[in-house]
């Protein structure tokens, strides 16, 4: 939405989510014939709230802190206040592959989230179960490494030498890596204060010592500026991909 209310051809070029795109193209349309009007312009004292209009009182005024270009501020009192709630899974998810992406450009790696599609387990010729890793990186349509992302606080080592990963996450990828012929997955946390500063990098061997199949549990910061965003990923790739062997 733009100042004015109505939904405009630079909102959609802003949002990357088809789903966005689509109903900002209706709400485009529904508001066809409405005319732009400025912030200022509003009759915003001639709105009068009664019995039957009162359930767009939140609305009403989380629009005025909107118009007005003012934020809601932190302070003690009865004063309602307005949150917006983000799944951070998701998001995490989608910044690790817009940041992978944009950290691959040009090198012949190829990033898709939510991809794969295989099923688990065959009933007959009906698939069941199907998976879908998080982030899957290919090399022309050799699939190399997959990314499961995971919104957690990874414990140090000292406190847990599981570090508080979760088996079934491992189970999960160790799934992955069957389903897909990928010798490589990778559980990524976000990096956090009570960590030693260095990104985690723990390579495993699944199934038996000196198994060429690796899980790699690792950590990327994601403070500071974009570039070490994206440098951080492209390391991590080049970690996961190197060989002991």
């Amino acid at each position: 939405m733009n100042r004015s209310g109505k939904p405009g051809a630079v909102q959609s070029r802003l949002s990357g989510a088809p789903d966005n795109q689509r109903v900002l193209r209706e709400l485009g349309f529904v508001y066809a014939d409405v005319a732009d009007v400025h912030p200022n312009a509003l009759c915003r004292d001639q709105v009068v709230l009664d019995r039957t209009n009162r359930r767009w009182r939140d609305l009403l005024s989380l629009a005025r802190l909107f118009l007005s270009d003012r934020h809601q501020q932190t302070s003690a009192g009865t004063i309602d206040g307005h949150a917006l709630l983000f799944e951070m899974n998701v998001l995490f998810e989608a910044y690790v592959e817009r940041m992978l992406s944009r950290a691959l450009a040009g090198t012949g790696f190829r990033v898709s989230s939510q991809g794969g599609h295989r099923d688990c387990l065959y009933e007959g010729e009906t698939g069941r179960f199907r998976t879908r890793p998080d982030l899957i990186l290919r090399h022309g349509e050799k699939i190399i490494l997959i990314i499961d992302t995971k919104w957690k606080r990874i414990m140090p080592k000292i406190d847990d030498p599981k570090q508080g990963v979760s088996q079934a996450d491992v189970y999960q990828l160790m799934a992955y890596g069957r389903l897909y012929a990928c010798p490589n997955v990778v559980l990524l946390y976000p990096h956090h204060g009570d960590l030693p500063p260095d990104p985690i990098r723990r390579r495993y061997s699944i199934g038996m010592k000196g198994a060429k199949e690796m899980l790699i549990v690792a950590t990327q910061d994601i403070a500071g500026p974009l570039r070490s965003h994206t440098e951080g990923l492209r390391q991590l790739v080049l970690d996961c991909l190197q060989r002991g062997d």
